[in-house]
């Protein structure tokens, strides 16, 4: 034992079972809500055993028949399509620019641009609720509000993830593309953005994820019910008497969640390699 204390860089004991203990924590309250969205009764405390009949078995309750959780799911994934595809672009758009930025103000700049991930998001919901009530009082409060909040915190995820891909392959394929005579859009197209595929990818997965998950900045945004997002139905119905309709919801959710991580990640495997990425950008080049 005096040995071990005496040595702390030797074998981690303890790290792997407080590593464990920590993820079953984690797992085992997720892992008893999705195995309820699969009981048999309206029970969520009792297993009445197996079916599907919150999923669609249901002609009047299950996830598919019911008009307010199918309404719900498709407005949390069309939240998360725009923020994916608007704050991708503009992220790596921003990226490139304070990437290159070297100028007066561009330490500023950079430091608003990482202020979204330090502030809480509380504070950012009801600064984005005063600004749409008071300033942009022609947008309102709905779907668009709720858009452009979302966009607004996740766009540093990806100008941080873009901003660090830039910095590990560094400049010397762009240099290497002007001098053999590439113009600058042929740079960007053909050699960068082909070496900043993964970090692209993995940003808009990041972004799909933190739209289906946000709660507190859509739910100060929202408009009428028609604005409900699956996290706010289910905050609003767990302290109800709900149906194990919304654990199924929430499991759908979920899947749908580590379905897209997971086939980013695949990618992301694929062509994270510097060698992938030359492979990538020499095939565009052909």
């Amino acid at each position: 034992m005096l040995t071990w204390l005496r040595n702390p860089w030797g074998r981690p004991r303890f790290l792997p079972l407080v590593a464990g203990l920590y993820i079953l924590w984690s797992v085992v309250p997720v892992a008893i809500a999705i195995l309820f969205a699969f009981n048999a009764g309206r029970s969520r405390t009792t297993w009445q055993g197996f079916s599907f009949r919150w999923f669609w078995q249901d002609p009047d309750l299950s996830v598919f028949h019911d008009d307010a959780l199918q309404g719900a799911l498709k407005h949390t994934l069309v939240l998360a399509l725009i923020s994916v595809l608007i704050a991708t672009p503009l992220g790596v758009t921003l990226a490139l620019g304070l990437q290159r930025w070297r100028g007066h103000g561009s330490g500023t700049v950079n430091v608003l641009m990482l202020l979204p991930l330090v502030t809480p998001e509380i504070v950012m919901g009801v600064a984005l609720l005063l600004l749409f009530l008071q300033l942009f009082t022609a947008i309102g409060l709905g779907t668009p509000a709720q858009a452009i909040g979302q966009i607004t915190f996740s766009l540093s995820y990806v100008v941080v993830m873009v901003r660090g891909r830039l910095v590990s392959i560094g400049p010397e394929y762009e240099e290497a593309a002007a001098d053999l005579g590439a113009r600058p859009f042929d740079v960007l197209y053909r050699v960068l953005l082909p070496l900043l595929a993964p970090a692209i990818l993995a940003s808009a997965a990041v972004v799909f994820a933190l739209s289906i998950d946000d709660f507190v900045v859509t739910q100060y945004l929202s408009g009428d019910a028609s604005t409900t997002t699956v996290s706010m139905l289910l905050y609003s119905s767990a302290r109800g008497a709900p149906t194990p309709a919304l654990n199924a919801l929430a499991t759908i959710s979920l899947a749908i969640t580590l379905g897209t991580l997971a086939l980013v990640f695949i990618v992301y495997r694929r062509f994270a390699g510097a060698e992938g990425a030359e492979a990538v950008a020499a095939g565009l080049e052909v």
